[in-house]
């Protein structure tokens, strides 16, 4: 059976829009070699001194794992030297990362998360690689945050590596959700999940209820409908987390079902919740809705949210259209 690589998908599909350009193409496969290396840094994790936290935190206030900062520098050594970008934002970077004047500029901006689901790394979790990329609003001169800081509906590519049993890239042009396995034998990522649908409704709910004591009324009602028999199944939902948001959004993309991390008053300084619009809400709820989902922060689909800061934290609600839209109903004052 022939084989087709992620370079030749980028390729048919680069043919068959009008939008998409051979640079973009480019970047896309600096942006997998990038992936490739972290894949290999991370399956030899145990061999090597690099699990742990270097003693540093992060721009969030978090302990830095070795590997995320490892994951960080390859992603940023490699993506300044591309040739195609303007300007990049990562979670573990305060401020927006600038392309060094002595390398080619591009009118590309990449968004990532370089290691999503980090605290998991030191017990052989599967962890990954998220990233958002949008088209610069000014033909040249110094990127200004603006630019950055665009709604995830101006994404013009986003998706995701998952390190795990096997090493997976998901990703999407808004033109369909594709997903490629790489296989160590060759060194490429093959189509492996053509034309990724997520079931309308699933039967898995995804939640940390170990915060309910920190969750409002609402949020409270939200799951104990997922757990009950009282919801549209008529039966109830299986709860399945990981606790790496990457993991737990890929078993709920390919089966069904609903990712939730609502806001809580456990941290005051993140009160209107934990995960980071630009570099991780924004490019799975691009890839969710290609495949047929719905995201939303409880009140608003996360796409159309106008961003105002670099790290701005967002409630998510993020999965099958039908128990998304289930989820949301309690935040908006109606009955599920």
């Amino acid at each position: 059976m022939r084989q087709i690589t992620v370079t030749e998908h980028l390729l048919v599909h680069q043919k068959a829009s009008s939008m998409a350009t051979g640079r973009f193409t480019r970047l896309l496969n600096e942006l997998i070699l990038a992936a490739k290396i972290i894949s290999r840094e991370v399956n030899k994790a145990g061999l090597v001194n690099i699990l742990g936290i270097t003693g540093q935190t992060n721009v969030q206030g978090e302990e830095v794992q070795k590997l995320d900062e490892l994951a960080n520098s390859i992603l940023i050594y490699r993506m300044q030297r591309a040739g195609f970008l303007c300007a990049m934002a990562s979670e573990e970077n305060a401020d927006i990362i600038e392309i060094p004047s002595k390398f080619t500029q591009g009118d590309y901006i990449l968004l990532f998360d370089p290691l999503d689901g980090s605290t998991n790394i030191d017990v052989n979790v599967s962890i990954g690689t998220i990233f958002s990329i949008f088209r610069r609003t000014r033909k040249d001169g110094p990127v200004y945050m603006e630019e950055v800081l665009q709604k995830g509906e101006n994404q013009v590519a986003a998706g995701y590596f998952i390190y795990g049993s096997s090493t997976m890239m998901v990703y999407t042009t808004g033109t369909g959700v594709h997903g490629f396995t790489l296989d160590p034998s060759v060194g490429e990522f093959l189509l492996s999940h053509p034309n990724i649908k997520i079931p309308e409704q699933g039967k898995v709910y995804s939640v940390n209820e170990s915060y309910w004591d920190y969750w409002d009324e609402p949020t409270r009602k939200c799951v104990s409908c997922f757990k009950s028999s009282q919801n549209s199944r008529g039966k109830p939902y299986s709860l399945r987390y990981i606790g790496s948001l990457v993991s737990d959004f890929h078993r709920n993309l390919l089966s069904g079902g609903v990712f939730m991390y609502p806001k809580d008053n456990r941290d005051p300084k993140k009160t209107t919740g934990k995960l980071r619009l630009m570099c991780e809400a924004n490019p799975l709820s691009y890839v969710v809705e290609q495949a047929g989902g719905a995201a939303s922060d409880g009140e608003k689909r996360i796409l159309e949210i106008d961003p105002h800061e670099l790290h701005q934290r967002v409630p998510l609600f993020i999965g099958s259209r039908d128990d998304v839209e289930q989820a949301v109903a309690f935040f908006k004052g109606q009955d599920a």
